[in-house]
């Protein structure tokens, strides 16, 4: 039964290590507040996401720009993240007693990437410096984003552009000995 459990989580490991992580990807956010979820790979362990939702106990709109932290766990297709960033709202009811908030957002959780998806959990406390209906939100949400880019279409051009950029080495050497003699 171990040999069994052990070949099972070698082979799931083998197969997850060498897929292709996401470099651009975008989706659906539900949860407390629904909405759309855009994210950007800016370096190995840090992407940039925006967020736009709705809430579904406010009458509000809200933008979150968001900086995040990934540390993937066994492969590089599970990810445990960390972040934060800001956010703008508006409230889209007239009779509102309060103002369109304003404030910072903060982001912790999980993702895993699956073929051409990218399924995430998080909690996304976000504190209003001015505005609101309250001075602080609790959201938490799950997002399934669709991966528009891949990371290894960048990985491509960059061995091309240095195989090119070899080949015209090797030309200019060709040159300079030709006119030398």
């Amino acid at each position: 039964m171990k040999k069994t459990i052990f070949l099972i989580f070698s082979v799931l490991i083998s197969l997850f290590s060498f897929s292709q992580s996401y470099f651009t990807a975008g989706g659906a956010r539900l949860g407390t507040d629904w909405g759309l979820t855009f994210q950007q790979r800016l370096l190995k362990h840090t992407t940039a996401e925006g967020i736009f939702q709705s809430s579904l106990v406010r009458e509000e709109l809200m933008i979150t720009g968001l900086v995040e932290h990934h540390f993937p766990l066994i492969t590089k297709r599970l990810n445990l993240y960390l972040g934060a960033g800001f956010h703008k709202g508006f409230v889209t009811d007239k009779t509102a007693v309060y103002q369109s908030p304003y404030g910072m957002s903060v982001i912790a959780g999980a993702e895993f990437t699956i073929a051409r998806f990218v399924i995430s959990y998080d909690y996304k406390p976000a504190f209003n410096f001015s505005g609101g209906e309250n001075s602080w939100y609790s959201q938490t949400g799950i997002s399934v984003r669709y991966v528009f880019i891949k990371q290894n279409v960048f990985k491509k051009i960059k061995r091309r552009k240095e195989r090119e950029r070899k080949r015209r080495e090797r030309i200019e050497k060709r040159q300079e000995l030709f006119h030398k003699k």
